[in-house]
């Protein structure tokens, strides 16, 4: 195989996937460097060399609800891929989470002879357990980010690699809370309040009027709190834009597009939604309240599906509760200002080692292995 005719196909579902997606291009093209890659990708990965098809903001839909009023376009999506793929057969095609999207292609593709890798393991082990089966017939391999999703898959007989998280090899364990304070131009000592609600409109919806209403409250109880709000893009910050405008927030409220990690760095505290941002912010050794709203219907079939006792990334990888999980109602603004404000006032140490111990055990060089794995298995 060389590099001139080394042909990649890629799909990324939503923010997180444009990261893993863009340093495993990145790897990749240090070997072939002719390489050609495409499918659908965020900013990340079309600046690694990715030719993308549709706008990554198409699949980033979030909740059961929410993605059956969009099933049309998304399976309109899914069929161009497929057939521009069967058409242009690349030597391997690559599903980057996004499972109800990426699973359904990457079993068509399979079926016509294109290897297939599924990167990101579904949450098998956490519900709707008998999606293994599908995930064996729709690939060839999984890379798994996580120690204990490939001990399930192990038990299963189902081909994976523990690869660790690109974002713990790109994150100093010892982060530099002063480097960052200085970037984002914070003033002195002045107590710092990162909100994250989300990198997805619908989950930006859900959060967003609660998350500034927790604001409102630590701003009444701290002299000089900066509140930072990171946005992945232009639709983000004018969405959360526009609603500050509505309610005539103070000018202690700053979007800032990108810089997420340095913002989290720089915080006291973080208050996030739910996903990778929580083990973004565990990386960044900042003390976090973690919240999720869902819509009703959804909430109810979770109830019935989801195994595990919690649902942060945090509290999975320690098994425990590590950090303050919030669900539905309990994403009340009081509750959520009277964890922070301990958190702004006095940092839980043993939080932040573990938070390092974790650290280590997910810092693998990532980016390579998950490139040596697709290389590998392109080889065979």
């Amino acid at each position: 195989m060389s590099d001139q005719c080394l042909r990649v196909g890629i799909v990324a579902g939503e923010a997180s996937g444009d990261i893993l997606g863009a340093g495993l291009i990145k790897s990749i093209k240090e070997k072939y460097p002719n390489a050609q890659i495409e499918g659908i990708g965020g900013a990340q990965m079309i600046a690694q060399g990715c030719h993308s098809h549709f706008d990554l903001e198409e699949l980033s839909v979030m909740g059961l609800v929410e993605v059956l009023s969009r099933i049309r376009r998304l399976l309109a999506i899914r069929k161009h891929l497929v057939q521009y793929f069967t058409k242009n057969p690349p030597d391997v095609f690559i599903g980057i989470d996004a499972p109800d999207f990426n699973l359904g292609l990457e079993l068509r593709l399979k079926k016509v002879g294109i290897k297939t890798v599924h990167y990101v393991s579904p949450s098998v082990w956490a519900w709707r357990e008998k999606r293994i089966f599908k995930i064996e017939k729709a690939t060839n391999l999984v890379l798994s980010l996580l120690p204990f999703e490939k001990e399930f898959y192990d038990e299963k007989g189902v081909p994976c690699t523990f690869v660790g998280h690109t974002l713990a090899d790109q994150v100093p364990v010892e982060p530099d809370k002063e480097s960052a304070r200085n970037l984002l131009g914070v003033q002195g000592d002045n107590p710092v309040l990162a909100l994250l609600p989300g990198s997805r409109s619908g989950e930006v919806n859900m959060l967003l009027e609660r998350f500034i209403a927790t604001a409102f409250i630590l701003n009444e109880r701290f002299d000089d709190l900066q509140i930072l709000i990171p946005v992945v893009n232009q639709q983000r910050k004018q969405q959360i834009e526009t609603y500050l405008k509505e309610i005539k927030a103070p000018n202690n409220f700053r979007i800032i597009i990108g810089h997420s990690r340095d913002t989290m760095v720089a915080s006291d505290a973080v208050l996030l939604a739910s996903g990778t941002a929580t083990l973004e912010a565990m990386l960044c050794k900042r003390p976090m309240v973690v919240a999720y709203r869902i819509k009703p219907v959804t909430e109810m079939i979770m109830k019935r599906l989801y195994k595990p006792k919690y649902f942060s990334l945090p509290n999975l990888l320690s098994g425990r509760e590590l950090v303050p999980e919030l669900l539905q109602e309990d994403v009340n603004p009081e509750k959520m200002a009277s964890l922070l404000e301990g958190m702004i006032k006095s940092a839980d140490r043993d939080m932040l080692d573990t938070f390092k111990d974790i650290h280590l055990t997910l810092k693998r060089d990532a980016d390579k292995a998950a490139a040596s794995a697709v290389l590998e298995l392109i080889q065979k």
